[in-house]
């Protein structure tokens, strides 16, 4: 009996001084916590009622689960006294440290895939489909630049770029060949009919006489001589309109170059230097001078747009955007007279050519080709006999140049399909209908076996 009442003062000693150890001393002020945040935000209002509601229930799961306090006569079991060892020796784990959110963020920002160009939106199929035909045909991407019309203005560097993309960046490659092949046939086809020509197919037409009367079965013959020359898209047509514009340009084998005309023209910089007056480069200036410059001025411009206002009252044809032409006759076209930029259709026997002015009205106004301040009000005339033959007369002062050959003032000349008309350096081609032509002198035969 003596020995277990020993046992058990000694274990009662023994949680004493563990109670005394964990209690703090009544003396020290226990220390505060403060929060590691640089700002405490404020609770809402829903926070504030849960944890209020969390307070109470807390303290009653404590108040609960305390033990009942034992007598000093009882005694503890084998069972406490291995919970107190093991929360005496065992102490607490520490909790793991949330990762910092900024190196989770830096972490998902590194995982994105790197970003599009931004060419990629700019280029569309079209432009990669006619990219790549052009390249093929010429071989040099300094005339893809300066020859193909995308649809945005590309520079020779962006150009360079998206051809090198094309063949080397898999991704660039694989998205435009998928966008290339959904485009519709259509589409297809008219991209291939804007394809430049190559050196080769230049080098075929050229061979085609300029004085000769080609028709579409020429060009027609010409591509089933050589198809492994031409694209697979030419047509004879498409050769026809190449041919007539290389012939514009004195660009077949069988044309020169017609040398600068001699006058009052400056040819180098002596003789405008000795054309100069020295006594009339003294720059005075003149009040009444520049008051009749700005009424000249307002003038111009009012008559401009009263001109812009009838513009819908000429008849002319202006080539769409795009490059898909209008045909060039109808029912009604005698013949067309077809520069670089407009096409003037001539539908009556008799047309004047000029520059229209306010008191000075002409059938076909010179100046929306380009600058017309060297051609006369009224330049020449166009008619067509009852044989069916086309003669222009010259009522101007400069000469108009018919395939190279001047026409001076107060002269004619018969003109011919494929004929090159040249007015004070703007060029156009005058192109025949021969269906409606072959009518009227079928006509004109009628009434003369009458």
């Amino acid at each position: 009996m003596a020995s277990g009442a020993t046992s058990r003062s000694e274990d009662e000693e023994s949680l004493a001084g563990q109670k005394r150890g964990s209690a703090p001393a009544a003396g020290t002020v226990p220390k505060r916590r403060s929060s590691s945040r640089f700002i405490k935000r404020k609770k809402f209002d829903d926070e504030l009622v849960e944890s209020s509601l969390a307070k109470p229930s807390s303290r009653a799961k404590g108040a609960g689960g305390a033990e009942p306090a034992r007598g000093s006569g009882s005694e503890p079991s084998s069972g406490e006294k291995k919970k107190v060892a093991k929360a005496v020796a065992a102490p607490a784990a520490p909790s793991p440290a949330p990762p910092h959110p900024g190196l989770a963020k830096r972490v998902k920002k590194s995982k994105q895939p790197p970003p599009v160009t931004k060419d990629l939106g700019r280029w569309k199929p079209a432009d990669d489909l006619l990219l790549i035909n052009a390249v093929l045909q010429t071989n040099d991407l300094t005339s893809v630049h300066l020859g193909v019309k995308f649809s945005c203005r590309f520079n020779l560097r962006e150009i360079q770029e998206r051809w090198y993309a094309l063949l080397y960046d898999p991704v660039i490659s694989k998205l435009a060949c998928q966008a290339m092949r959904q485009l519709h046939p259509e589409a297809i086809a008219a991209i291939q009919s804007k394809v430049l020509f190559s050196k080769a197919e230049e080098q075929l037409l050229t061979k085609v006489g300029s004085s000769s009367q080609p028709t579409l079965d020429t060009f027609q013959e010409l591509l089933h001589k050589h198809p492994d020359v031409f694209y697979p898209a030419r047509t004879a047509k498409a050769l026809q309109l190449h041919w007539q514009l290389m012939k514009q340009y004195y660009l077949l084998d069988d044309q020169t170059v017609q040398p600068l005309p001699k006058g009052d023209q400056v040819l180098n910089f002596s003789d405008a230097e000795d054309a100069l007056d020295d006594s009339k480069l003294k720059d005075v200036r003149d009040e009444v001078l520049e008051h009749e410059l700005t009424v000249a001025d307002r003038r111009q411009k009012r008559e401009i747009r009263q001109l812009e206002q009838e513009l819908h009252k000429w008849q002319v044809l202006v080539d769409s955007i795009t490059g898909m032409s209008s045909p060039d006759f109808d029912s009604q076209t005698l013949a067309v007279l077809r520069g670089r930029m407009v096409r003037y259709l001539m539908r009556s026997r008799e047309i004047t050519l000029g520059r229209a002015t306010k008191d000075n009205q002409i059938d076909v106004d010179l100046a929306l080709e380009g600058p017309a301040w060297k051609i006369s009000r009224k330049q020449g005339v166009i008619k067509l006999k009852n044989n069916g033959d086309f003669f222009i007369a010259n009522e101007g002062r400069r000469p108009i140049y018919i395939d190279g050959r001047p026409v001076l003032g107060g002269n004619k000349w018969k003109l011919n399909n494929n004929s090159v008309v040249e007015i004070a350096s703007l060029r156009f081609v005058f192109l025949i209908n021969q269906d409606l032509i072959a009518l009227i002198k079928a006509e004109a035969a009628k009434l003369a076996q009458q």
